[in-house]
């Protein structure tokens, strides 16, 4: 009887301690699993811009200040999805580079797009999206910044006489800016530091051209951002018959 009595403790008490350890595992997991989900949920995507400015921008303070803010403001809002990257201001056209989550790449073309609709203090004409990287290795920048260049830094580039006598399709002038934005983050590389403006002073080679930023601004081919948040935001067409998920957007371009 107290043998009975033993082994009914022995089993009540292992029961006992095998729902607490499984409730022991069962909130750890859960813990693991929300940290898991916001990192697979921050895929890094890298982000490149153009656009013109206004011919009445005195300089780029106005603009960096604006994008210094807005970038300020995503970092807070999305503290899984750190926003790093560099935006070059050229006398007549800016270059952005924006590495983050997909959400916070979108709340930039959101910001883009409510920018163009300022007609009374325009920051910006006619914006394009140069190119989208889905899930690069690693990242280019440490950080986010800015940097104005000046008329002397951009101006007689060889590479861009070049493009014009031999190079003239989209796909080439996209291969040249990804091209030289690869060369100037291999030389973050090697020199180790944190903001892209010192090496770009040191050898300002590694500038894209501004000649071919402004010819791909011409360039029907390169989507804008409105196109693409009202594609982002199209319901999906869910075909029964054929087992196909089509955005409705794309029903019209095909």
């Amino acid at each position: 009887m107290a043998a009975s009595q033993r082994v009914r403790s022995f089993s009540v008490k292992s029961w006992e301690n095998r729902d607490s350890e499984e409730e022991e595992r069962d909130r750890e997991t859960m813990f693991q699993a929300f940290h898991g989900t916001a990192r697979e949920r921050t895929v890094l995507q890298r982000l490149i811009l153009i656009a013109r400015l206004p011919r009445d921008l005195a300089d780029g303070t106005a603009l960096g200040a604006h994008y210094e803010n807005l970038i300020f403001q995503l970092n807070k809002q999305y503290i899984w999805d750190h926003m790093t990257g560099l935006l070059l201001i050229y006398p007549s056209c800016l270059l952005h580079i924006i590495e983050s989550s997909r959400d916070a790449l979108v709340s930039v073309l959101k910001d883009l797009k409510d920018v163009q609709l300022q007609t009374d203090c325009a920051l910006l004409e006619t914006p394009k999206i140069v190119f989208m990287a889905h899930d690069p290795q690693s990242r280019m920048f440490q950080q986010w910044s800015y940097k104005a260049l000046d008329a002397d830094q951009v101006a007689g580039d060889p590479r861009a006489k070049g493009l014009e006598e031999e190079e003239e399709s989209t796909e080439s002038l996209v291969c040249s800016v990804l091209s030289a934005l690869r060369n100037l983050g291999e030389q973050l590389k090697i020199s180790q530091k944190a903001l892209p403006g010192s090496v770009l002073d040191e050898t300002p080679e590694l500038i894209v051209s501004q000649e071919v930023l402004e010819k791909l601004l011409a360039r029907d081919e390169l989507q804008s951002p409105q196109l693409y948040l009202q594609m982002y935001n199209s319901p999906l067409n869910i075909s029964m018959d054929f087992g196909q998920v089509i955005r409705s957007s794309c029903l019209t371009t095909v």
